[in-house]
């Protein structure tokens, strides 16, 4: 199970590059151009991304600073944001390479944004979210990119499969 952890975690650092290389070809005002999307604009909902992956992150280690509301905009700036994003990436992988088997089948406690109190649920299916939650959003990002003239970034699992093993 590590095992398969360890590839999501190298496989959302893939995507998140893919799309912030996309994300870069547009100026600030293509990024933030409010799209209908859930949090308005590109540049809000990869706002959105790290906000929430910093918020689990807190929760999983309790190390870090975390927003308290789900819509923060944690960088004006795309450039530090993607920086932010780069350094997240790894430490996510950084903190799933540390992890055993008993932590994985493990239980914690942590408080939600939209329930505030506090709830236990078990280790393994929250660390699937957190990369589920990813691909969920990412997929808005791409969207957003093809619909402002972007082509299209690929990002599916078995694609970054294939290009590991050339």
């Amino acid at each position: 199970m590590i095992d398969h952890f360890r590839m999501f975690a190298a496989y959302n650092s893939w995507a998140n590059q893919r799309i912030y290389a996309a994300a870069a070809a547009l100026g600030d005002e293509d990024r933030r151009r409010q799209t209908g999307a859930a949090f308005g604009s590109l540049h809000g909902t990869l706002n959105h991304l790290l906000a929430t992956d910093r918020i689990w992150m807190k929760r999983f280690t309790g190390e870090g600073e975390a927003p308290t509301t789900l819509d923060a905009i944690l960088f004006e700036d795309f450039e530090d944001l993607t920086v932010a994003r780069v350094a997240e990436d790894r430490r996510i992988a950084g903190w799933i390479d540390g992890l055993t088997a008993q932590a994985l089948d493990g239980v914690f406690t942590y408080t939600p944004i939209s329930i505030p109190e506090p709830i236990s649920q078990p280790l393994s299916p929250c660390l699937a979210h957190l990369f589920n939650h990813q691909t969920h959003h990412r997929g808005q990002c791409h969207m957003i990119l093809t619909s402002l003239g972007q082509p299209s970034v690929v990002l599916d699992l078995v694609f970054f499969l294939r290009s590991r093993k050339a």
